[in-house]
């Protein structure tokens, strides 16, 4: 007997068990239907204003940087045909083969893409890139090698307009490993290129290689091959890396999910969240890569869709949120391809840490760089213009406590499907 009460004593709480005792907060959800109705209010509110935006659009052309009184000169790239790529590549050589005739020797003129080159616009909510360029000369030891790379990458690129094929970027590397020494050298070249060009990175035929995956209540055309992603299982559907081949998108869905982590996403499909809520969850597992950024833009566009993301608690998780909706710094000059305007910061943010009761064991406490990255957001034009974005930031840096979106798991593995999202769209908590 005395066995038997220590042995009771020692169980502790399964957490996968599924006892309500054990799930905070799954007493105050309302049924499905209801919040349905509250996802369907969603939809109507983010058409409405749409459809104000088209209305008010609707005799002139959508807002561009040409249309803006700025106080700097900025550019952008656009996409064009593999024709005008090798007409711009022979131009460029032309009148790099002019410079040296001319005895003014071999330079290249590369648009800047350092941090103090990029400009935040708040008309369009987006960074872009200034005007500012340097030059890349051969003939100096610091550029020499730099110089030999972007002749290499320009070689590369005419081959491909001539040959009408797509490559990856680790097929660009290997093909002279000992010039480029390490793939981010090609791969910052190469977006070197594109600036240069004045196109888009798509319109280079350089691809990454497949990295997000799509998954729930979506059907589009893949290079002619319809494709269901609600019977493409667990694993879900890879997003293709050429955004060309993508069309006729399709879909019931009232909402997208955009997910930072792999293994919440694992869990979401898993439990089917997409019927139980009609949505589209995508991922780029982590950073996100061109091709998840452009299927994001494409799905939001043409279905008209909101976006909620669900990233970790830290400074990173909020970064990657950035990145989707603002751009990044790194390819600024094609951000008006590769951002999705207007997501909705859903979770997990840091006022849930305490909102939702998770346990000191389930938290990590910030690292130096942490908090100072943390500030360093702080002080970016596109996290000021949203005071709730603000806030959050502050108290995270307050408190110097971050956590994953596992550390929900504390409270079973299916908590995250079965409570915190269904509650947090009950409650309209995003910002």
């Amino acid at each position: 007997m005395a066995d038997k009460k220590k042995k009771q004593k020692r169980r502790r709480r399964d957490p996968s068990s599924d006892d309500e005792a054990v799930l905070p907060f799954k007493d105050i959800l309302r049924p499905d239907s209801e919040l349905l109705e509250t996802l369907k209010q969603l939809v109507e509110a983010h058409n409405a204003v749409s459809d104000s935006a088209s209305a008010s659009t609707s005799s002139s052309k959508p807002l561009t940087l040409s249309d803006l009184n700025l106080s700097a000169t900025c550019r952008e790239v656009a996409d064009l045909s593999l024709s005008s790529v090798q007409s711009a590549i022979e131009t460029l050589i032309l009148q790099v083969a002019h410079s040296i005739v001319s005895g003014n020797g071999f330079s290249f003129q590369v648009p800047s893409r350092a941090s103090t080159n990029q400009l935040y616009v708040p008309e369009l909510d987006r960074i872009v890139l200034k005007d500012k360029s340097t030059q890349r000369p051969f003939a100096h030891v610091s550029s020499v090698r730099k110089s030999t790379i972007t002749v290499k990458i320009l070689s590369l690129i005419h081959q491909l307009c001539l040959k009408s094929i797509h490559v990856t970027k680790r097929d660009l590397f290997y093909t002279d490993v000992k010039l480029f020494q390490d793939q981010t050298q090609s791969d910052t070249v190469l977006d070197d290129v594109a600036c240069m060009l004045g196109c888009t990175r798509s319109s280079l035929n350089v691809i990454a290689s497949e990295k997000g995956v799509v998954v729930g209540r979506l059907i589009f055309s893949d290079n002619g091959d319809m494709i269901d992603c609600t019977k493409m299982g667990m694993g879900g559907k890879a997003i293709p890396p050429n955004i060309d081949r993508v069309g006729d998108m399709q879909s019931d869905a009232l909402f997208i999910l955009l997910v930072e982590k792999d293994a919440a996403y694992i869990r979401l499909a898993e439990d089917r969240f997409y019927n139980r809520f009609p949505c589209i969850i995508v991922t780029a597992k982590g950073q996100p890569d061109v091709a998840t950024r452009l299927f994001l833009r494409k799905m939001k566009t043409e279905l008209k869709l909101p976006v909620l993301a669900l990233v970790d608690s830290d400074p990173y998780g909020l970064k990657i949120l950035s990145v989707y909706g603002c751009g990044s710094k790194n390819m600024s000059y094609d951000s008006a391809n590769l951002t999705t305007p207007d997501i909705k910061w859903l979770g997990i943010r840091p006022s849930d840490l305490d909102k939702y009761k998770i346990p000191e064991q389930c938290r990590l406490p910030m690292t130096e760089q942490d908090i100072k990255t943390g500030k360093d957001l702080l002080e970016e034009d596109f996290v000021k213009k949203n005071p709730g974005w603000v806030e959050e930031l502050n108290l995270m840096v307050k408190t110097k406590q971050k956590a994953e979106i596992q550390a929900l798991s504390t409270f079973g593995f299916q908590y995250l499907s079965e409570v915190y999202l269904p509650l947090k769209l009950q409650q309209k908590d995003w910002l």
